[in-house]
């Protein structure tokens, strides 16, 4: 089966600026047949961790609040607390965070919700009785919610090759019981000949599971849990994932509660992956590297196994930019820009066994909408 997946480029006109052209993307997939008046909408979003600034513009949220709305939904910004120290680790910390990014009710005109409480206790038990996962826990107010608009950043992950709606959906929506279930077979390693001692991965570590042994990063895998954010945090790139049998393992996880996330809303779910300021690692990290590609639109589905395959090579499709982490050998058009930055991580992989278990197919039609008159 070949899935559409609509697209817009961000070039504007004093006819349409980019927050009309978003609401006509949205339309594009046809959300008066599925938004009922009164029914609660999660908008699921990643509010960007602090020192970060490649999150989705507040402003620009605003766009998909004022569509649902007109179609008598009632919508809610959230996201659910992280397992690792930062500036989303509990409710608290979280909102402060989001409107200090601008995610405030004056900005978006929706309020703030954390979808799993207070400390990531709030959640729902799904039953899923896969080979990976037997029970999902998701995040208590996104599966309470009558359908969800999943609105992604595009950007490289050092543990899938590269995030969109399925990353967002599957790790972003679980409780932190649920995260800590998908990493917890994956134990990063430390190369002893690169550590340097300088204990920033220990003052990192939420579980205590690295100590300086001999002036060396020692990581006890029995303590840790595979939240993996000692990787980026290192500078010397001493740390990094143990790439064993265990990492396609993690992948199902993952997608197994992505189809968790979605279960009982049927057709309620609307996805929509910005493909612009494509950084390098994830957006819970504290920095926001160099874009390896210029910015490349915005694409919209309602499946999204075919728009994270699409949105994931129209960026191996474009030219990289230098001066970016991508190396000489991946900035051709065609080269694989994600495989280039984590060459240990099989991104196909998510995809596949996505398409496998049902949630959608990595067969897709880009449908790019046109521009209004006078834009050539």
């Amino acid at each position: 089966m070949t899935s559409k997946v609509f697209g817009i480029s961000l070039r504007t006109h004093f006819r349409e600026n980019l927050g009309q052209k978003l609401r006509r993307l949205l339309q594009a997939l046809e959300p008066e047949k599925v938004v009922k008046p009164k029914s609660i909408w999660a908008i699921k979003i990643h509010f960007g961790e602090r020192g970060n600034h490649t999150f989705i513009r507040p402003h620009l949220v605003r766009s998909f609040v004022d569509e649902l709305k007109e179609l008598g939904g009632k919508p809610f910004l959230t996201d659910a607390n992280t397992l690792y120290v930062g500036g989303r680790i509990n409710a608290v910390d979280h909102l402060e965070t989001a409107v200090m990014h601008g995610f405030g009710y004056e900005v978006t005109g929706a309020p703030l919700i954390i979808s799993d409480g207070l400390r990531g206790a709030g959640e729902a038990a799904i039953d899923v009785n896969r080979g990976g996962v037997k029970k999902a826990y998701i995040s208590a107010d996104f599966n309470a919610a009558d359908g969800a608009v999943i609105l992604s950043h595009l950007k490289g992950h050092e543990l899938t090759g590269f995030g969109g709606a399925l990353k967002n959906l599957g790790m972003g929506a679980a409780s932190r019981r649920g995260k800590l279930d998908q990493h917890s077979d994956l134990s990063p390693q430390v190369t002893s000949k690169k550590c340097v001692g300088c204990g920033r991965c220990v003052k990192q570590c939420a579980h205590q599971a690295i100590d300086m042994a001999k002036k060396k990063a020692h990581i006890d895998p029995a303590k840790c849990v595979g939240c993996a954010n000692c990787i980026p945090i290192c500078p010397q790139e001493a740390i990094a994932v143990s790439w064993n049998g265990d990492a396609p393992r993690f992948m199902k996880k993952m997608i197994e509660y992505s189809k968790a996330a979605v279960a009982g809303k049927g057709e309620n779910l609307l996805y929509v992956n910005f493909v612009n300021g494509v950084s390098p690692l994830c957006d819970c990290v504290n920095h926001s590297d160099a874009p390896i590609v210029a910015d490349l639109g915005v694409l919209a589905s309602r499946d999204p196994v075919a728009l994270d395959m699409a949105s994931a090579e129209l960026v191996n499709q474009a030219p990289g930019l230098s001066g970016s982490a991508l190396p000489e050998s991946a900035l051709a058009p065609g080269a694989d820009k994600w495989t280039a930055l984590h060459p240990d991580c099989q991104w196909r992989f998510q995809l596949e066994y996505a398409e496998k278990i049902g949630l959608g197919s990595c067969k897709y039609e880009l449908v790019w909408l046109p521009e209004v008159a006078g834009i050539k």
